[in-house]
């Protein structure tokens, strides 16, 4: 039997999914509060997560992205908030699906069917489940060499994807310039440490909102470049 979290503050919606998953089959438990449904979400094992996003505590998006760094398992988000800055940045922070309230009971139901039917069946394929990287708005999928930011795919080149993946693994670190030329270039490039500064140029045009205020790669100046969390 599929187990399912919902995380929900309003007690009479959380209670009318509850029942009509229930009837479906479905294990459910709920939580009202944001902090305590992340703590149960990371510690115990659920099959799938509904999660509102306007919680006490801890909000829907922060709790879909905690989840996304250690879990695959199908994440719904359920919220009054119309807006498409909304769906995309939680769609972009790894959610699977995206539900406006309000919404009928069943298409819910249907809805976290399909998502448990399509993981159970990338499980049980033996498929083995790509290597992501989730920081805020930015997916790295490292298995399939592709980038999102904010759910929008972005083209990069071999390097760029390389410095990007190698300072979102390192996060939080310095690394001089000659520090990343020789670990991504090594010793097969022509040219000088002014490749590194180039690459990070176009990188943060394909990343940033603002790329006079960075919020992924910082410039430390007289030092280096740092990844951001």
């Amino acid at each position: 039997m599929s187990r399912i979290l919902i995380i929900e503050d309003e007690e009479t919606i959380a209670e009318l999914e509850k029942d009509y998953l229930e009837l479906s089959g479905f294990e459910v438990e709920i939580e009202n509060d944001g902090a305590v449904g992340l703590e149960r979400s990371l510690k115990e094992d659920f099959d799938l997560f509904i999660l509102d996003l306007m919680l006490p505590g801890t909000d829907g998006f922060e709790i879909c992205r905690r989840i996304r760094e250690v879990k695959n398992a199908p994440v719904l988000m359920v919220s009054a908030k119309k807006e498409d800055i909304d769906k995309i940045r939680g769609l972009g922070l790894g959610a699977d699906d995206y539900i406006t309230k309000p919404f009928s009971p069943s298409e819910l139901v249907a809805r976290v069917k399909a998502h448990l039917g399509r993981y159970e069946r990338l499980i049980g394929s033996g498929q083995p489940v790509n290597d992501v990287i989730e920081i805020r708005g930015l997916k790295i999928d490292k298995t399939a060499r592709r980038v999102w930011i904010n759910g929008e795919e972005k083209n990069f080149t071999t390097k760029e994807f390389d410095l990007l993946t190698f300072l979102a693994q390192n996060p939080n670190h310095v690394f001089t310039k000659e520090e990343l030329f020789s670990k991504i270039w090594d010793m097969e490039s022509i040219g000088d440490i002014a490749t590194v500064t180039v690459h990070i140029k176009k990188i943060r045009e394909k990343i940033e909102f603002n790329t006079a205020k960075p919020q992924y790669i910082e410039t430390i100046w007289g030092v280096g470049y740092r990844f951001k969390v």
